[in-house]
């Protein structure tokens, strides 16, 4: 008999909430989260990056889409973060301009268990 899989869970910072934030763009709620639009939106690989950057490389509360520095078009951006927005990977305020984002990780751990280590280690090959 195989020796069971041992799973790994990669720790991700969690940031306290800044107070005074505008309110979150329209999200679904936790209960509404459907797996089938998570994984489609995951599936775009330049979605998976920013999600794994977000929650890899995040410093602070949340991003701007310049903090990436991906080489794309603001339109075809804009396009990808609402994707993952209306998926409910992401969460968007508005600030004056500009729109900043960060992973629904609490969100996503609660009703999706593990998804999110699978993000973290998955490497583009």
């Amino acid at each position: 008999m195989a020796p069971a899989a041992e799973r790994v869970t990669i720790e991700t910072p969690v940031h306290d909430e800044p107070e005074n934030l505008p309110d979150p763009l329209p999200e679904p709620s936790v209960d509404d989260l459907q797996l089938e639009k998570v994984l489609g939106a995951l599936a775009d690989p330049l979605r998976l990056t920013i999600v794994r950057k977000l929650m890899l490389e995040s410093e602070n509360y949340d991003h701007t889409c310049g903090w990436f520095g991906f080489d794309r078009p603001k339109s075809s951006l804009t396009h990808h973060f609402k994707a993952l927005r209306q998926a409910g990977l992401i969460r968007q305020r508005q600030y004056g301009l500009e729109r900043r984002s960060r992973v629904r990780t609490e969100d996503l751990n609660q009703r999706f268990p593990g998804l999110l280590d699978l993000v973290t280690a998955w490497h583009e090959v």
